[in-house]
């Protein structure tokens, strides 16, 4: 082994493009930047939508609506859907954990019971709300609407 056989360990040397190195290199000069401008200069980094100084397609479109930040949202279970699981699954009390766990709501939801359908059978339901309508006819049924 001697000096004009040696060369660099496999993997160590990139194969990549060297700028500023001098005008022989091809990239010399503006390195690659382009003329003038914040994209030539150091440290610049576009906003995510920027569109070279046009306004912006979020700031053309007209905005309409309102949000309400403390909206709560509510999965509605019917009353058919609590009648058809007590028949299929025997149950007799109907609370969140039973709905979760028939893959009817996520666990991070919160429920309300709404009338439609009809019940028969007497269930001890709890749930997060419930209109009056569901209330009246659990209780006409013979069973208890209780909220968390």
């Amino acid at each position: 082994m001697d000096l004009s056989n040696l060369k660099p360990a496999k993997g160590s040397v990139k194969n990549r493009k060297r700028i500023g190195r001098g005008q022989g290199s091809g990239f010399g000069g503006t390195s690659t930047r382009g003329h003038k401008g914040a994209g030539q200069r150091s440290g610049t980094s576009k906003k995510l939508g920027f569109e070279g100084g046009q306004m912006p397609l979020a700031r053309r479109l007209p905005k309409f609506g309102f949000n309400n930040i403390n909206r709560k949202e509510y999965s509605a279970i019917n009353l058919e859907t609590l009648q058809n699981l007590a028949d299929k699954f025997k149950l007799a009390a109907i609370d969140f954990q039973a709905l979760v766990d028939h893959g009817l709501v996520g666990k991070n939801d919160k429920v309300k019971i709404l009338a439609k359908g009809e019940l028969k059978a007497k269930l001890e339901v709890k749930a997060h709300a419930f209109s009056a309508a569901a209330i009246a006819a659990i209780e006409a049924a013979g069973g208890s609407a209780e909220k968390y």
